[in-house]
Order: C-alpha cells, then sequence, then structure tokens
C-alpha cells in the first residue's frame, strides 16, 4: 500500500483526517492547513521514493549526491557525509563504493593531504539528477512563481514556522 493509499484509508475511517479533534472556525482551518501540509508530504515521498527506484539507489545515496552537487566543486569529505547523513563512516563507505561503480561519484586524494581524500560527484551523477529531477523541479517552480508575492511571503514564514516548531521537538527520553 502506498503512502498515498494509505492516506485515503485514514481519511475514510476518520473524516477529520489525522487532526481527529476539528472542530468549527480557526481550528477547523488550520486542521485543514496541517492536513494538506500532510497530503503534500506523502506526495513528496512517494516522488523520491520512485525517483530513487528509477534510478536504483537508495535514500542516502540520493541525499549524498545532492549534497555533494551542492557544494561548489561538487566534492566533500567522507566525514562531512557522515555527519550530513548521521550514519556511521563503514556505512557512508560502502555507501560510496557502490556510487563509485555506478560512476556517480570517484574518490580523489586531497592535494593538501594525501592521506585523506575527497569524494567528488562525476559529470554523470549530475546529468542524471538533473535529468531525473528537472521537470519534478520546474513543476514545483511553476506552482511558486504562480503565487501572489504576499502568498508566497506567508508559505514562507508559514513553512519557516513550521520548521522551527518541528526542529525544537526533543524526543521522549526512554523510560528506565
Amino acid at each position: 500500500m502506498t503512502d498515498v493509499d494509505t492516506q485515503a484509508t485514514e481519511e475514510r475511517a476518520h473524516p477529520g483526517g489525522y487532526w481527529y479533534d476539528a472542530a468549527p472556525g480557526q481550528r477547523e482551518r488550520a486542521r485543514r492547513v496541517l492536513e494538506s501540509l500532510r497530503t503534500y508530504r506523502a506526495a513528496e515521498s512517494a516522488m523520491r521514493r520512485r525517483t530513487r527506484d528509477s534510478m536504483s539507489m537508495g535514500e542516502n545515496e540520493l541525499l549524498a549526491l545532492r549534497y555533494l552537487l551542492r557544494q561548489p566543486d561538487h566534492s566533500a569529505r567522507p566525514l562531512e557525509l557522515v555527519k550530513y547523513l548521521g550514519v556511521t563512516s563503514a556505512s557512508v563507505t560502502t555507501m560510496l563504493d557502490r556510487l563509485e561503480r555506478t560512476g556517480r561519484v570517484q574518490r580523489v586524494a586531497n592535494p593538501n593531504d594525501r592521506r585523506s581524500i575527497f569524494v567528488r560527484a562525476t559529470p554523470h551523477a549530475d546529468e542524471e539528477v538533473r535529468e531525473t529531477l528537472g521537470k519534478m523541479h520546474e513543476l514545483m517552480y511553476g506552482v511558486a512563481v504562480s503565487m501572489e508575492s504576499e502568498a508566497q511571503d506567508h508559505v514562507i514564514a508559514f513553512l519557516q514556522r513550521m520548521a522551527d516548531a518541528v526542529d525544537g521537538v526533543e524526543p521522549d527520553a526512554p523510560e528506565a
């Protein structure tokens, strides 16, 4: 069952959606905003899964490639990827081996310290990511451009406040 199918099933079982305590007025509008955000997140998650599947890559592999491609010279130290992805050095090494075998990255010696390396995304990887994600980015950009500037400002402020809200949530400590 896909994320979208799961959401549709939940909505039929609970017409109020995930935010069950829907009440008239302001609370109802807020619920609809949060449901719309949840629907977008489910659609984006499904799109990213389809993208990874079409490229025969795992989530961390795609995240690592996008991280590298955002760097000015398309390269980074493996430790930067460890920190960015929140995984072990061994996991990054295994992932880089796979990406290197598929021609998406290459390991290059650090010119200042021959004992260390950089990982660089290849032109092939750049072209593949642009080709695969280009249409999606174009469609998303078109939606954003079509908005009135005041609406854009409201969306930007809302999403920033939502990001701040969820970034500030600490996980509950497990009971001893």
